[in-house]
């Protein structure tokens, strides 16, 4: 009993041995693998960038070949991705006056002068937001050992502003040209010289284009059931074919449409989306409909670094139905001067500026306009749209002289009342100050003053909600339930009084 004793603690002893002996090497093994092959980039990063979520500008590639050496599709994949994160992380640390990130992208010689202009701007208080929107590409020489890789960029459009003290002081686009020295270390291309060859202002001349017909007597148009998510699952696209011919019959000629910034995919625009968006265009057509289409609804950001990201979701859509025939007009954004007070009336009007001049360089056709809420701020970027449109829900004694005002300060391009209405909604929140009675009257007054001045106009809107969604104008019932019965159809398909105004007098 006692050998056999033995012989199993002797077992045991060999069995726990060799399994220490296998953990050390495990461990050694690993080790060894990691010192060989480098820590993972994303997680050797102060700055993780992710380009699919940050930063996308327009990128093109001379398509000549490359002289001597031939460079893979994989390799100038890796020198882009590189090239435009070093690009990113700069446009941080100028934005933040810190060096985050910076030692990753540039190597030593190249980080000095970086390092050097930081400290100056710091010192004086200054910073600086950009973005690169577009850049144009050339490998000029890759060496033999593929360590090194001259890389030019001609003509990239650079938007910045400077502050000083926080204060606004220069606004300015450039297009310039670059020859960069890029070294492989570590597997990653990183900036080592840079050179700016040439730089100019950046020079947009607008071309004046008139509406297809100015004669609209359109309406704002949302299904009944899915109120601010056309989109979405629940969408039918019977439901809104029987909804055109309602608004073709009662001798209506436009429809105006939003697109959700998000629920479209941002940057990264989903084809599902565009499909529902192409249906609801076709149907449009069918019925002999004009649309307006607004871009970037539920978008409010407006920062300068995620201006690529902007960029690629209006490129996409655009280009995608620029030649679509029920197009009528782009509308950039609706009502952007209600973010003046959150984000600031510069940073907010340049991003429309940007948007205007992207819009039309890709569609050379159709119009482009910006639903401002009101009058007061319709003269903003007049001379850059095509199509000056606001909003009214104000007074109605005051309609008349108001636009009478606007119209003697824009004389060389159409004005259209692109929203206006009366709730009927005189519940528990508001009661005894809406009824059908008080929104059929309203919109027999105002549609004698669009007769008399030949306004075109697009009301707002079709049916009564339900739903008013959270995002539109937040919780607070006395002001959801208002903004559900706006319509000219109630929740039960029943004509109101107020259709028998919905296009004449």
């Amino acid at each position: 009993m006692v050998k056999i004793n033995k012989q199993i603690l002797r077992g045991v002893l060999m069995l726990t041995y060799l399994a220490i002996i296998g953990v050390l090497l495990f461990l050694v093994s690993s080790l060894y693998s990691f010192l060989n092959t480098g820590a993972d980039r994303s997680k050797m990063l102060h700055t993780e960038v992710k380009k699919a979520e940050q930063y996308l500008p327009k990128v093109t590639w001379k398509d000549d070949g490359n002289e001597g050496r031939k460079i893979s599709a994989q390799k100038i994949a890796a020198v882009q991705n590189d090239y435009l994160d070093a690009w990113y992380v700069k446009q941080i640390a100028y934005k933040t006056n810190t060096r985050v990130g910076i030692e990753d992208y540039f190597t030593k010689s190249a980080r000095k002068n970086i390092y050097a202009n930081l400290d100056y701007n710091k010192l004086n208080n200054t910073s600086i937001e950009a973005t690169t929107l577009e850049h144009n590409l050339d490998i000029e020489f890759f060496s033999e050992d593929g360590q090194l890789i001259v890389l030019k960029d001609t003509n990239a459009i650079e938007y910045k502003k400077v502050f000083k003290d926080e204060k606004l002081i220069l606004e300015t686009t450039e297009v310039t040209s670059y020859k960069y020295v890029l070294l492989l270390e570590d597997g990653f291309w990183r900036v080592r010289h840079m050179v700016k060859e040439a730089s100019e202002n950046f020079k947009n001349t607008p071309v004046k284009r008139s509406l297809e017909f100015a004669d609209i007597k359109g309406i704002n148009y949302y299904p009944q059931a899915t109120p601010w998510n056309m989109y979405g699952d629940e969408f039918d696209i019977d439901i809104i074919k029987n909804d055109f011919k309602i608004i073709k019959e009662a001798a209506l000629n436009s429809i105006r449409i939003f697109v959700p910034y998000e629920d479209f995919g941002k940057a990264n625009v989903k084809p599902e989306k565009l499909k529902k968006l192409k249906k609801v265009l076709d149907t449009a057509l069918a019925e002999n409909l004009k649309v307006v289409v607004t871009l970037f609804d539920f978008y409010g950001n407006y920062d300068v670094l995620d201006w690529t990201l902007n960029q690629r979701h209006a490129e996409k859509i655009v280009e995608t139905f620029k030649e679509h025939e029920a197009i009528l007009a782009w509308d950039v954004k609706n009502e952007p001067n209600l973010d003046f007070n959150s984000r600031g009336k510069e940073n907010v009007t340049a991003w429309l500026d940007f948007m205007i001049i992207l819009i039309k360089n890709i569609d050379k056709k159709h119009p482009v306009t910006i639903g401002w809420s009101n009058t007061k701020s319709a003269t903003i970027l007049k001379d850059k749209v095509d199509v000056v449109s606001f909003h009214y829900y104000e007074d109605l004694l005051n309609f008349e002289n108001e636009y009478l005002a606007l119209k003697e300060e824009i004389k060389d391009k159409p004005i259209v009342l692109q929203e206006f209405g009366l709730s009927s909604y005189g519940g528990f929140w508001r009661p005894f100050v809406g009824s059908e009675e008080k929104q059929a009257n309203y919109y027999k007054e105002i549609q004698k003053v669009l007769t008399k001045n030949s306004v075109p106009f697009m009301s707002w809107t079709l049916y009564d909600f339900d739903v008013v969604p959270k995002e539109v104008l937040g919780r607070l019932p006395w002001r959801t339930n208002p903004q559900k019965k706006f319509g000219f159809i109630n929740n039960k398909g029943e004509k109101k009084l107020s259709y028998k105004y919905i296009s004449k007098e």
